[in-house]
């Protein structure tokens, strides 16, 4: 899978500050299971958002973080070796799924911001090693753009941060690209301080599909959570 997000990984945690329904939704659920014993994969566990939702809410289990974003997963590594709780129970991975040796049981699966990137051959691929793996009761949470189909999405801004001097502003665009694809467009720019304006601007491919479109690969069912994450579930 394509890098997307190492050259704006610096930026990545303004977004899930501007935008955090979905992991508030998912600790919420999370906190609901108390039966939960099996290790949680997190795939696309980008700078440790979703893992710190994961280790907040259930007590004891490991933590697969998959993140293959060199840039992402350095900010991964930071916060969880900041923390002796983390450092004990969260293994990092560079590699994609398919290259890992998973455990026979996973608790949970987690893959927010992370599907879209995947064709539907690479999708029934993930799901034939993950869902024999689940152990009984085990849910799927996912995260998805609101897009089911190739649309022209208009300009919308993502994120407005101040830190120190610098003021952080982000926008997302997107058109139609091939077959059942987005082209995703985010533009940061940075300004203030003691230093010129930045413009930086990231290019992005997502596969448009919805929550009950995997509930038909995966013969799960769905329910939904926000407007854009989502709970699979036997």
């Amino acid at each position: 899978m394509e890098d997307f997000y190492s050259p704006v990984a610096e930026f990545y945690d303004l977004v899930g500050r501007a935008h955090s329904a979905g992991e508030t939704a998912l600790r919420e659920r999370l906190s609901a299971f108390t039966d939960i014993h099996d290790p949680v994969l997190d795939i696309g566990a980008g700078t440790g958002r979703t893992v710190l939702a994961i280790a907040e809410t259930v007590p004891l289990v490991d933590i697969l973080a998959v993140e293959p974003a060199p840039a992402m997963r350095a900010v991964l590594t930071h916060c969880v070796a900041q923390r002796p709780e983390l450092r004990r129970r969260v293994t990092i991975i560079p590699d994609t799924v398919d290259k890992l040796q998973l455990p026979e049981r996973l608790g949970a699966v987690v893959a927010f911001g992370v599907l879209g990137h995947l064709t539907t051959e690479a999708r029934q691929a993930l799901w034939s090693i993950l869902l024999p793996r689940l152990a009984p009761g085990a849910s799927v949470f996912v995260e998805l753009l609101p897009v089911e189909k190739p649309m022209v999405l208009p300009t919308m801004t993502l994120a407005s941060e101040t830190i120190g001097q610098r003021h952080y502003h982000a926008t997302l665009e997107g058109e139609p690209g091939p077959n059942d694809t987005m082209l995703l467009t985010s533009c940061w720019t940075v300004s203030g301080g003691p230093c010129a304006t930045q413009v930086i601007r990231n290019r992005s491919v997502w596969h448009t599909f919805g929550l009950d479109d995997l509930a038909r690969e995966t013969g799960l069912h769905a329910e939904r959570l926000t407007a854009q994450a989502g709970v699979l579930y036997v």
